[in-house]
């Protein structure tokens, strides 16, 4: 089985993860998730969020409930640092988990 089949990269539009944007990005995501294609495992790339408020955590823990619910791997890349910062502050950075590549012996 080719594994790279089923593994995919989804990267953000630029703009901001905040309260306004948030329902937009939601109902975008729902219907990804909704594909009867969803891959196994899904990265999502954060390198084109410009900012973010609290609502940012939210819909990250969010997509993690329901990538568990489909049995399906999520990651994050590229993260930005005050998203994490906000994520530390609220005690839920492990859930979150950004991806981190794999580092040589």
């Amino acid at each position: 089985m080719n594994t790279a089949a089923r593994d995919e990269v989804l990267k953000l539009t630029e703009g901001a993860l905040s309260f306004e944007t948030i329902p937009a990005v939601l109902a975008e995501s729902e219907a990804y998730a909704a594909r009867p294609d969803l891959p196994d495992r899904l990265v999502i790339d954060f390198s084109a969020i410009t900012g973010v408020d609290s609502s940012a955590v939210a819909l990250l823990l969010e997509w993690r409930r329901l990538a568990l619910a489909r049995g399906k791997t999520l990651e994050f890349s590229n993260l930005p640092a005050n998203l994490m910062a906000l994520a530390e502050l609220y005690g839920v950075a492990e859930l979150i988990q950004a991806h981190r590549p794999a580092t040589a012996p």
